[in-house]
């Protein structure tokens, strides 16, 4: 019984602090090498947080390295969830980017062994420096979070990807250092932020050199020391490197599949903070049991489980891993300091017990939704592979007042399948699976998380799962498992997706933003979305009053879950410029008010888990003051690319051009054709049709290209006339804009181009500027950072034959669709001949 109490007191702990546990959708037992290498695990107490500021910054060969040959408790800190990156598979942007990397990390990380955290900071995007991040980011708020995390992490070492300077090559990263330098010290301060946690005392603090080409005048060899890190590992069959390579290809949205490296490699470290390492990241830091007292017995324990495994018969290490648990829990009372080291020791127990005994515990909903106020059935199902007797008691609940669980009691023998549906009423209080982080409006490029403990939790934890006691030798251990759902695809095999709590009705915009050239009428798409049978109700539609709108209320009823019906509101602008959100309000049969009302959003990529949104129900309407000639355009697609839905808004005959119909078409019969974001990086048939295209624009065509970049570029020279590739960009979005050539079209025909045109553009200005070109190129603008020299090489324009070619570096693709208005009409004016 004094076991029982002891496991009650560390359970409450652990159902408080357990993170991962959840991450895998899925439910894993480990091959027979696993389990041994988890096993070895346990002899090692140590920590290490590497440190870095984006998603695919973190080295993975270091983290694989740490984790599995130095079998270390690691993390990954990334101040930011990479949203104002590119995107190479789609056309997410901002925000929804940010759950695409941050997805990618969290397989990259299921794969080395590492956790992951983050901050509250959100990317906004390439900086020059840290002066200029710590312009935008909140530097005091920033370093509470980091200082959070290490104090809940409680790492002896922290590792940096980036040095203190511009070396480090992007503002973020070079940020990423000074934080970490002072959080390093604020983090043992007692008199700093004690809300944050326990003061924790790092070991040291150093940089990891090598990888990065940074053996420069940064790095000091006086101070720095090296290791090999690409090891074999004959228990996973892998070596480090390899393992690094697979999980850095899980950055898939930034195009960073990587080959495998079978050989070994060094990797350097110089030290910044702390005492001073010699030969290895961990001297004079012991990773023994035998920095807790009254733990002996836990070490003898170790060597027996170690000496004794069998590996065509893990089972039979049951008995002593199951009191070695008892061990831990009992020292758990005496050395409360240590119980941060304690409750990582207990959860990889329960995860090797399970693996041993071949246990398999799933729960899967019969629908990959349920809505708010509905039901939900859940299917249980368990087997096990051992020959020993185990009674399993499972409790189906979730983290929610309202919630109305269920338990049962089972008695499972080996090879045999158990399974039992229930069914489960889901509370109209009850949150939708909204990430936690998009609940709330950002405020001054940081996200507002009102709940602390998901702070330290790179996800959401699923909101309905079971926790499954279980018994076997008069003794117990647990697991948590998520409530998911599962399918079958005949191409694929078996799929798991998370459960999606929804909003009882959704409604769907179908555009984003809606432009208007003239005071023409438009209609747009409006979809109402049953997330429940029997939805009746009321839809209305608010707009501002310079506008009109028909219908502006809409009764419906959805009779089945998932029934969809489409309105098609008739929207007039006003005469003049305006710019306003139509939004959507809710009111459901037998409630009394209107409700703001919530879409649904699928992100659906099969590297990662499906991520679904609920989005306000809201589309930006922008009344441009422009004159578009209506001509009909090619468009060559790049990557990410969502302009050309906008020039259809304009009035635009958009055709998208891919390789058939370039072969095909006979392109005189466009106007304009338009090359998109890094297709000449991304499309390998245009090294051939290039050669046309600059036929097309000799015989009288305007090819206008958007950014490309230098690496990987598919054709033999990104202009009509030789233009010099360059990295420099404009990060400032407020950035004065001078106008090289004022009298040329562009600025001029048929939109008059003004200072008033640059206003409100968004993240940045452009990237990728040529840096040099041919004399036959007219440059049309300049614009440069602060105290940086201009940059002119940002929109470029040649005649060629009898047409126009056209080079811009400008971020067109970021501003059209935030709706920028002068980035449009300048963009128009580039259309033209």
């Amino acid at each position: 019984m004094k076991h029982f109490y002891l496991f009650l007191f560390i359970w409450l702990i652990l159902s408080i602090k357990l993170t991962l546990l959840f991450a895998q959708a899925s439910p894993k037992i480990l091959h027979t090498g696993e389990i041994l290498n988890k096993i070895k695990k346990l002899e090692v107490l140590g920590s290490a947080l590497y440190l870095a500021a984006h998603p695919d910054d973190e080295n993975t060969a270091v983290i694989a390295y740490l984790s599995n040959e130095k079998k270390v408790r690691t993390g990954y800190l990334s101040l930011t969830r990479g949203d104002g990156g590119q995107n190479l598979i789609g056309a997410e942007q901002s925000e929804l980017l940010g759950l695409i990397r941050t997805q990618e990390l969290l397989q990259a990380r299921r794969i080395d062994g590492g956790e992951q955290f983050f901050t509250r900071a959100n990317d906004f995007g390439f900086s020059k420096n840290a002066q200029e991040t710590f312009s935008i980011w909140n530097k005091k708020e920033l370093l509470k979070d980091v200082v959070r995390i290490i104090r809940y992490f409680k790492p002896d070492v922290i590792i940096t990807r980036f040095p203190p300077n511009r070396d480090a090559g992007h503002g973020h990263h070079e940020a990423s250092m000074l934080l970490a330098l002072e959080a390093f010290e604020l983090a043992n301060d007692e008199n700093y932020e004690p809300s944050l946690g326990k003061k924790h005392q790092t070991t040291r603090l150093v940089w990891n050199e090598y990888s990065r080409g940074f053996r420069n005048a940064t790095a000091d060899s006086t101070k720095s020391f090296s290791t090999e890190i690409g090891n074999f590992n004959h228990l996973l069959g892998k070596s480090n490197l390899v393992i690094a390579a697979e999980s850095r290809s899980m950055h898939k949205s930034q195009g960073f599949g990587t080959a495998k490296n079978y050989g070994n490699r060094i990797d350097w470290f110089q030290h910044f903070k702390g005492k001073k390492a010699e030969k290895d990241l961990f001297d004079d830091i012991d990773l023994s049991w035998k920095k807790i007292p009254h733990s002996q017995k836990i070490q003898a324990l170790l060597e027996e489980i170690i000496r004794t495994y069998q590996p065509e018969k893990p089972f039979e290490s049951v008995g002593l891993l199951l009191r070695l648990k008892k061990e831990i829990l009992e020292i758990g009372e005496k050395n409360k300091d240590y119980l941060h080291i304690l409750d990582v020791k207990i959860k990889q127990i329960d995860t090797i017990l399970k693996s041993c005994l071949g246990l398999w515990v799933d729960a899967n909903a019969k629908n990959c939704n349920v809505s708010q106020g509905d039901s939900l059935e859940v299917n249980v199902e368990i087997s096990q592979n051992s020959p020993f007797p185990i009674e399993i008691e499972y409790h189906l609940t979730a983290n929610h007042r309202d919630f109305e669980g269920w338990s049962e009691k089972v008695n499972v023998s080996k090879g045999k399948m158990y399974s039992k549906k229930n069914k489960y009423f889901i509370p109209k209080n009850f949150p939708t699976t909204q990430p936690y982080w998009l609940r709330q409006k950002k405020e001054n490029e940081f996200f507002k998380i009102d709940n602390e403990s998901e702070f330290l939790v790179p996800e959401n934890q699923p909101f309905i799962f079971a926790n499954v006691n279980v018994k076997i030798k008069n003794d117990y251990f647990q697991c948590q498992i998520p409530v998911t759902y599962k399918f079958v695809k005949p191409e694929e095999g078996e799929i798991y997706r998370p459960l999606e709590i929804t909003p009882a009705v959704m409604v769907n915009f179908s555009e984003k933003n809606l432009l208007f050239a003239s005071e023409k009428t438009e209609e747009l798409k409006i979809t109402i979305k049953a997330g429940k049978n029997n939805v009746k109700g009321k839809l209305k539609l608010e707009i501002p009053n310079d506008w009109k709108i028909s219908p502006k209320e809409y009764e419906f009823n959805l009779p089945k879950k998932e029934d969809e019906i489409d309105i098609f509101a008739k929207i007039t602008p006003p005469k003049n410029v305006s710019i306003g959100n139509i939004k959507a309000f809710i009111q459901l049969e037998n409630e009394s008010t209107f409700i703001e009302a919530k879409g649904i959003l699928r992100i659906e990529y099969a590297h990662i888990p499906t991520q679904t949104l609920f989005p306000i129900a809201e589309t930006k309407l922008n009344r441009l003051e422009i004159k578009t000639t209506s001509p009909k355009i090619g468009y060559i697609a790049g990557a990410g690319d969502e302009i050309p839905r906008y020039l259809t808004q304009l009035g635009y005959q958009v055709t998208m051009l891919d390789k058939n119909l370039l072969q095909k078409e006979n392109l005189s019969s466009y106007k304009t054709i338009i090359v998109g974001v890094r297709a000449y990086n991304t499309e390998e048939h245009l090294k051939v049709e290039q050669k046309d295209l600059h036929e097309y624009v000799e015989n009288g065509g305007v090819l206008v290209v958007q950014y490309q970049t230098a690496q990987e570029l598919k054709v033999p020279q990104l202009g009509v006339f030789p233009i010099t590739q360059s990295r420099e960009r404009v990060t400032e979005e407020k950035a004065e804009v001078r106008f090289l050539s004022p009298k040329h079209q562009i600025l001029n025909s048929p939109n008059q181009i003004s200072q008033e045109d640059f206003k409100n553009w968004v993240q940045e200005r452009g990237l990728y500027f040529a840096g040099s070109w041919d004399i036959n190129y007219t440059p049309i603008l300049s614009s440069n950072d602060t105290n940086e020299k201009p940059q002119d090489g940002g929109l470029l324009v040649a005649k060629y034959g009898k047409g126009k070619f056209i080079y811009t570096g400008y971020s067109f693709f970021r501003q059209i669709p935030a709706g920028v208005s002068g980035a449009i009409r300048l963009f128009v004016n580039l259309l033209e001949k």
